[in-house]
């Protein structure tokens, strides 16, 4: 998605570490208008999928889900909780995921009641490095017998692999921009042909 490309090579700032930081517009601060046209556009490339509920992880995935929810018809979003809290009740299905950004193992959660075999899931997040958040959320709606439909996300790291794990998986995914190379040293960033 070239104007998705455009925002990361103008307002992205590329740190130690793979780290790009993208704050000031995606996980921090939102662009609302950028995210309705990111929604218009899974809304595009998942058209031929049945999707009755999109699912995500807290925190950074809820704005995304939320606005690309109307795109598909108003459906429900769910997102994965990483602490446990007071509000939590009834059976719930858990995974452990890793963090990229935080380095450290979370416990996710849904409630059993919010994610049943009867639903048809679009997963939806803001990056794909290792692709640790997917697969945990992958296996959340594996547990509940959900049928996965597919997997989107706004960037992709793609020297990180996570990404090709899916797709060699079988897994339907529309990454929105395909990051290939990241200079920490001159701030530049190499994006994938991505003709979708």
């Amino acid at each position: 998605m070239k104007e998705l490309e455009d925002r990361i090579r103008r307002d992205g700032i590329v740190r130690a570490g793979d780290v790009l930081k993208v704050d000031s517009f995606l996980n921090h601060q939102i662009d609302v208008r950028l995210f309705n046209d990111m929604g218009a556009e899974w809304a595009r490339l998942f058209k031929d999928r049945h999707i009755t509920k999109i699912l995500t992880i807290e925190a950074s995935g809820i704005g995304i889900a939320v606005i690309a929810a109307q795109h598909f018809g108003n459906i429900p979003v769910v997102f994965a909780k990483k602490t446990e809290s007071i509000n939590l009740d009834g059976e719930q299905w858990t995974t452990k995921v890793y963090s990229f950004t935080h380095k450290a193992y979370y416990t996710v959660i849904v409630a059993k009641r919010f994610l049943t075999a009867d639903d048809h899931v679009l997963i939806l997040d803001d990056f794909l490095a290792n692709g640790a958040a997917s697969s945990g959320l992958i296996d959340l709606c594996h547990q509940a017998g959900a049928t996965v439909e597919g997997v989107g996300v706004a960037i992709e790291k793609g020297f990180q692999h996570g990404g090709d794990d899916l797709r060699r998986a079988g897994i339907e995914l529309h990454s929105l921009a395909i990051v290939d190379a990241m200079d920490e040293n001159t701030g530049a960033i190499t994006f994938r042909d991505n003709d979708e």
